[in-house]
């Protein structure tokens, strides 16, 4: 059986969905706390095992050694916004660390959720090497929450203590796709686009408040949800493979560009409107994201990403146009 933490949110819910279409598994167990109430949707379409709340999961796993193949954690608190550190400590840390050490107990493949929120502001660059971590200066308590856990990590291996067989740290860039309906304020641009637009025929987008960017060019590496998925699955087929690995494109593209192609994927003509950038985000917002894929490539994933235009077309016509929305 593979272990979906988080099973019922974006990312996690299109990984059981990878493992349902590509990998022809049904053995998944999804775990999850549904907070919001249409949430549940996210798994209409799955064949699973079992569903857990989170809590549950510790107990289970007391009775489940030997029947594991894999422990894929997605669940976290993945606001940027959380201002409850103490929250972020027993989500984000803590339950990892658990996790880690039962799948090191039990030599358990653990693939985990980091985030590319560890690069803070970019300053030292989006280079997924271990040796430079402790540079990074994330710009919110939730990217540090992930940094700490990557740091965490990383100690267990260097100083010859348990560790997994196989553990992975994904950090991920901006994902977008279907699924995210219950994120609300954080779902992608894509998404709030798409409603803006439907609803008031013209989209809104920050302006910008540092040099050298255009207002609506503030540049993001933004990755189709099936292509991150389709590199998690990758890495369950290459067991030899451990470390932090970015998850983006490679590639860097404005806000304006994602805007736009969602417009132009609905058939109407594109309307973008200027806006200044809440207070609770000013100085803790990117400016320019891009990863570096070299170590994926150099692990063996040789699939291309979806440009950002084909990933918003397929968002866009399959999925947010269709009356059922969810895959």
């Amino acid at each position: 059986m593979i272990v979906i933490t988080g099973g019922a949110g974006m990312i996690g819910s299109m990984m059981a969905w990878h493992l349902n279409t590509v990998h022809q598994r049904e053995d998944i167990v999804i775990v999850d706390r549904i907070l919001h109430p249409d949430q549940w949707q996210n798994m209409c379409h799955r064949q699973y095992a079992n569903y857990l709340d989170k809590d549950e999961l510790p107990a289970w796993l007391s009775g489940a050694s030997g029947q594991i193949d894999a422990v894929i954690h997605m669940g976290a608190i993945s606001a940027t916004t959380e201002r409850d550190f103490n929250k972020l400590v027993q989500d984000n840390i803590r339950y990892s660390q658990f996790l880690w050490n039962w799948c090191a107990e039990n030599e358990v493949p653990f693939l985990y959720a980091s985030s590319a929120a560890t690069y803070g502001g970019g300053e030292f660059g989006y280079d997924d090497e271990e040796s430079t971590i402790d540079q990074l200066r994330p710009l919110n308590g939730y990217g540090y929450s992930k940094q700490f856990f990557d740091q965490w990590a990383l100690r267990q291996c260097a100083e010859g203590l348990a560790t997994p067989p196989q553990w992975c740290g994904f950090k991920f860039f901006n994902v977008y796709g279907p699924n995210e309906y219950h994120k609300e304020r954080m779902a992608s641009v894509a998404f709030h686009t798409f409603n803006q637009f439907r609803d008031q025929g013209h989209v809104k987008l920050f302006k910008s408040h540092k040099a050298g960017y255009a207002d609506g060019m503030q540049l993001r590496d933004f990755v189709y949800v099936k292509d991150a998925v389709s590199v998690m699955a990758h890495f369950l087929d290459q067991p030899q493979h451990s470390g932090l690995y970015n998850i983006g494109t490679g590639e860097a593209r404005a806000f304006k560009d994602l805007a736009t192609a969602v417009m132009t994927s609905m058939g109407r003509e594109p309307s973008i409107e200027y806006i200044d950038m809440p207070q609770d985000l000013m100085g803790k917002y990117q400016y320019f994201t891009e990863a570096n894929i070299e170590k994926l490539r150099n692990t063996g994933y040789t699939t291309p990403f979806h440009t950002l235009e084909q990933g918003v077309q397929d968002y866009v016509q399959q999925y947010l146009m269709q009356a059922d929305p969810y895959c």
